[in-house]
């Protein structure tokens, strides 16, 4: 059992200040909400972060961030993605878990899940998007099932997202996405 331990804050944003400079319409910033979440980062210490997500999904994400500090799943930081001026290829390249950021999905015109704030990035550098050809994103990450930080399919943060109803990107075809889940709908 985890003593209650005073956390490290990596992020103690406003929910205004998370959202500030986002191309998200009003309609969908109502929906929004910003949730504090605890975890072990890779200094072995206890970190607070923040996320920005969908008010259905905020009961999910407090409890599978327990399952997280509970498991003592390491996570580099956890910081709303404003604060890599809304790119995801800046947030993805420094390791970066985060949650809403109104976009398209890559090389479409259709909009993300995290366009809605029903999608979440776990440690997108050691969880890499992998495509059929191999090439592998963000640029010079790579896939090592068995490395702390790392997500497969008998994870039980995984199981715990998939019994939840939720998407992981593992199971994508032909592209991988390891660092993704989403809930449909």
């Amino acid at each position: 059992m985890l003593m209650h331990m005073t956390a490290i804050v990596d992020s103690r944003m406003t929910f205004e200040e998370a959202t500030a400079g986002t191309r998200a319409p009003r309609e969908i910033i109502d929906k929004l909400c910003l949730v504090d979440v605890r975890y072990r980062a890779f200094d072995g210490r206890l970190h607070q972060g923040q996320l920005i997500i969908h008010q259905e999904v905020k009961t999910d994400i407090v409890e599978i961030f327990g399952l997280i500090e509970q498991t003592v799943f390491p996570i580099f930081h956890v910081v709303p993605i404003v604060k890599y001026d809304w790119s995801d290829d800046l947030s993805m390249a420094d390791n970066n878990t985060s949650a809403f950021n109104y976009r398209s999905v890559l090389s479409t015109d259709r909009l993300s899940n995290h366009a809605f704030g029903k999608a979440v990035d776990i440690n997108p550098y050691l969880n890499p998007v992998i495509d059929e050809e191999g090439r592998i994103d963000p640029p010079g990450a790579s896939y090592v099932p068995w490395r702390a930080g790392t997500l497969d399919d008998s994870h039980p943060v995984v199981r715990e997202f998939l019994n939840r109803g939720w998407r992981w990107g593992g199971h994508f075809m032909p592209k991988k996405d390891y660092h993704h889940f989403d809930k449909p709908g």
